[in-house]
């Protein structure tokens, strides 16, 4: 069976449909999906499997922050009509148009003109993030590529980087239990953090309530694998695997394609 329980549609900042991306999760091999888009649900609310061969799990993401950095925390199989998890979609909506216009206002401090228009046009819905701004700053010629754009205009400590508009740690975890779900702490290595601020991380995580970390998360080498699966025994976390799939053109971050989980830790589906 392959789990692949992180990946994104164009609800949020992937390139697919729902159904598009499940085609695609189909057609190499994914068993087991979770669609878990930014700080939406529109995806759940589609029939997507519709007798089809994959299962899908209800997920999301949610981005908060821990200590000045940004995180990520998955929320996976919890109801779809959770009055909850709607609320809280529509609270971090609304945060995220904020930023999204705090991000424009420090971008055209630095000479990027129609910044919101120009992320707006790359956005089918409602959703706005950091991956469409760096589209606009592409196609005004701003810079060569999206790494380039992420690197001069939209990472950590950069002017697009906005951050303090998001539900705290402890609130993003308590929407997630009281929908009946499991909080996932995601692809914990992308973070700008030494190992012992890891440890720290994962700690107040599982203290304020959370279940489960990501030991795999795309292409990771051996290592990294067996590193991620000793925080989570020593933690006695629940592990997660997914491809955090954003698009056909991110070949690092395949769907299904990614090491299986280490021997001697609990999948985290063994609570579905």
């Amino acid at each position: 069976m392959i789990y692949d329980l992180h990946s994104h549609s164009n609800f949020s900042d992937g390139a697919l449909t729902p159904r598009q991306l499940v085609d695609r999760a189909i057609e190499f091999g994914v068993d087991v999906l979770a669609i878990t888009d930014h700080d939406t649900i529109a995806a759940c609310r589609e029939n997507l499997a519709n007798g089809r061969n994959i299962q899908l799990v209800h997920g999301i993401e949610f981005s908060t922050q821990w200590e000045n950095t940004g995180i990520h925390v998955v929320g996976l199989n919890f109801a779809a009509d959770s009055a909850i998890i709607g609320q809280a979609a529509n609270q971090q909506t609304a945060a995220r148009q904020l930023r999204a216009q705090q991000i424009a206002d420090n971008l055209e401090k630095q000479g990027i003109s129609n910044a919101l228009a120009g992320a707006r046009s790359y956005s089918p819905g409602g959703y706005i993030g950091r991956p469409h701004f760096a589209r606009h700053i592409v196609s005004i010629g701003k810079a060569k590529n999206m790494q380039a754009a992420f690197k001069h205009y939209l990472a950590a400590g950069k002017s697009g980087d906005v951050k303090k508009t998001w539900a705290s740690l402890e609130q993003v975890i308590q929407w997630i239990l009281a929908a009946g779900g499991i909080p996932v702490l995601a692809h914990p290595l992308k973070y700008p953090l030494t190992r012992s601020k890891l440890l720290r991380l994962l700690q107040d995580f599982r203290q304020l309530g959370g279940l489960a970390m990501e030991v795999v998360s795309g292409q990771q080498n051996p290592d990294q694998t067996r590193s991620m699966a000793e925080l989570c025994r020593q933690l006695d976390l629940l592990a997660s695997c997914g491809s955090d799939f954003h698009g056909p053109e991110t070949h690092w971050a395949e769907l299904g394609k990614f090491q299986p989980l280490p021997v001697g830790i609990t999948p985290v589906w063994e609570r579905f």
